[in-house]
């Protein structure tokens, strides 16, 4: 159309006509539609095809691995853990695809999606399911061997690495910043024993209780504890030196410390409110939204810690806890049984995504510098430092302990260092190691941790055989098992004892009384569960505890 724009604008009765002229420098200019073409509509369709082709041979990959694992299961091969079936697994599917695909984006391991969507499932189920009871029982020494063998094994690992390298053993590793090293010895701390767990957790093999409860207790804090570690030290990084003068080490030491009781408290705390939110609300008749706002609760958890610089991991874990203690009894009975059985097959399921795409990496990632003797030496370092941080620590734990009653003996020690397996944590976080060795380090850490998750974690049966850490029955705790002040006293006076179990009784009679009078009463609990209607009554629940161990939390 020439001269102006105009639009004649009609009235219904047709009475008159009115012609409005719109001039064009009025018109804001309007991008013309594009019509699809034949070219794009060919590639859309061959894209949708590539995600369909990958989700199908996502869903066969995984079947697969878990049909591998009940036959292991079933045919009690503990040779070969469930996790090292499922790193095989990748290691073939990654060969077959760096020689048939192009493009191995699919098969690559992606850090986020492991940190913000993998992980927390797994973690929360940890903390969610825990046996309380034989956790706090040994809580001193889990926590010492979370937090300061982790620490410990941080610094030998990392120094060892740094002092190598400058004797020209190690090569592609910074000489000059010791903080590099620090950073690989943080990261490798992070100590995974799924494939050592699996194995122990069977009933058939009837491990010691209180191995167990070590094992089991420092691997779900030692990952928490390694990730803070790593971003302090993250944090204090620089590739053209550390300004020792500003004291970089104890700077990053009181760090770690604050974003460890501070993500601690976010995970207690808001573990709390939704406990609270359950209690004083009519959730349980709609056991549905019941259980699918836990799961979101769990990830804003998660969220939550890591959006304000803090660790998603040790909130979480904590999280966990505190809603099985409390919220478990403001459920329904249907959600009960529902998100017990939710979140232990989120987290089967999530691990063996996790396994396998550490077996496609092998083949899929193209390493830049790939050090044999880095890899070999980063192996026996994490043995050197396993052996300083479990030794040491048990001794520490056996003197805070009753001279002849739940004793870490030097057999269970060793059992212990041996199970110091390196997974898809040390992985993850290697992946996003600073610096241009970078891969020098991704390299070395998955090497590292193949090699025990598979062959370590696949001799876990002899060793516990060898030991003699196969137990015929059940170990039954007793109040002694519990850290105590008369733990402490070397001379075995009786007037200590007394005082002693006076100051424990009242410490015990004091958090029971807080617990079910004041805590329970607002938050839920098995003192105070929440009124139950005819339909989804709420019951007495908690994975795998009776009532009475809930005086124990």
């Amino acid at each position: 159309m020439e001269g102006p724009i105009s639009r004649l604008i009609s009235r219904p009765n047709n009475s008159y006509d009115e012609t409005v002229d719109i001039d064009k420098t009025n018109i804001l200019p309007v991008s013309p539609t594009t019509a699809p073409t034949v070219e794009n509509i060919d590639a859309a369709e061959e894209t949708h095809q590539f995600d369909a082709d990958a989700a199908l041979l996502l869903n066969i990959t995984l079947i697969c691995c878990t049909m591998l694992a009940y036959y292991v299961k079933k045919n009690k091969y503990y040779f070969l853990p469930e996790s090292g079936v499922a790193m095989l697994v990748g290691i073939l599917i990654g060969g077959i695809a760096r020689l048939t695909v192009t493009d191995l984006t699919l098969f690559s391991f992606s850090p986020e999606l492991f940190f913000f969507v993998l992980l927390p499932p797994i973690i929360f189920e940890a903390g969610y399911s825990l046996e309380k009871t034989q956790f706090f029982e040994n809580i001193g020494a889990i926590t010492l061997f979370a937090f300061l063998g982790t620490i410990i094994s941080a610094f030998v690992v990392g120094m060892l690495t740094y002092w190598s390298a400058q004797l020209g053993l190690i090569r592609h590793i910074d000489k000059e910043n010791p903080m590099e090293a620090l950073l690989f010895g943080s990261l490798i701390s992070a100590v995974d024993p799924v494939a050592t767990l699996a194995i122990m957790g069977n009933p058939e093999l009837q491990c010691d209780n209180l191995l167990y409860s070590l094992v089991f207790g420092e691997s779900v804090l030692n990952d928490a504890v390694a990730i803070v570690l790593f971003k302090t030290f993250h944090k204090f990084y620089d590739p053209d030196g550390p300004d020792w003068s500003r004291s970089v080490i104890p700077k990053a030491l009181f760090s770690f410390v604050y974003m460890t009781i501070f993500s601690i408290l976010i995970g207690v705390s808001l573990g709390l409110l939704v406990s609270y939110i359950y209690k004083h609300t009519s959730l349980s008749d709609f056991p549905k939204l019941e259980g699918g706002l836990l799961f979101l609760f769990c990830y804003c958890c998660y969220a939550t810690a890591e959006a304000v610089q803090l660790s998603g991991i040790m909130a979480l874990f904590f999280n966990g806890i505190v809603l099985s203690h409390y919220n478990s009894y403001n459920l329904s009975k249907t959600a009960q049984v529902t998100t017990e059985q939710f979140f232990a097959t989120l987290a089967a399921i999530t691990e063996t995504i996790v396994f396998l795409y550490m077996g496609m990496e092998v083949f899929t990632r193209s390493f830049k510098h790939w050090d044999f003797m880095f890899a070999m030496m980063g192996l026996l370092f994490c043995q050197i430092a396993r052996a300083m941080n479990v030794f040491p620590i048990s001794f520490i734990a056996n003197f805070c302990r009753q001279k002849k009653v739940n004793k870490i003996p030097f057999k269970m020690q060793c059992v212990l260092w041996f199970a110091g397996l390196r997974g898809a944590m040390a992985f993850a976080l290697s992946m996003n190691m600073p610096g241009p060795n970078s891969d020098t380090y991704a390299a070395g850490t998955l090497f590292i941790c193949l090699f025990t998750t598979i062959v370590c974690g696949g001799f876990t049966e002899k060793v516990l055989t060898r030991f003699g850490m196969k137990r015929g029955g059940e170990r039954i705790a007793g109040p002694d098992e519990f850290l105590r002040i008369d733990d402490m006293i070397v001379v075995d006076s009786p007037l200590a004892r007394r005082v002693s179990q006076s100051i424990h009784d009242k410490y015990k009679h004091f958090w029971r009384n807080v617990d079910e009078n004041y805590m329970q009463e607002f938050f839920g609990g098995a003192a105070h569960p929440q009124a139950a209607t005819p339909s989804h009554s709420s019951g007495h629940y908690e994975l795998s505890q009776q009532n009475e161990d809930d005086d124990d939390f």
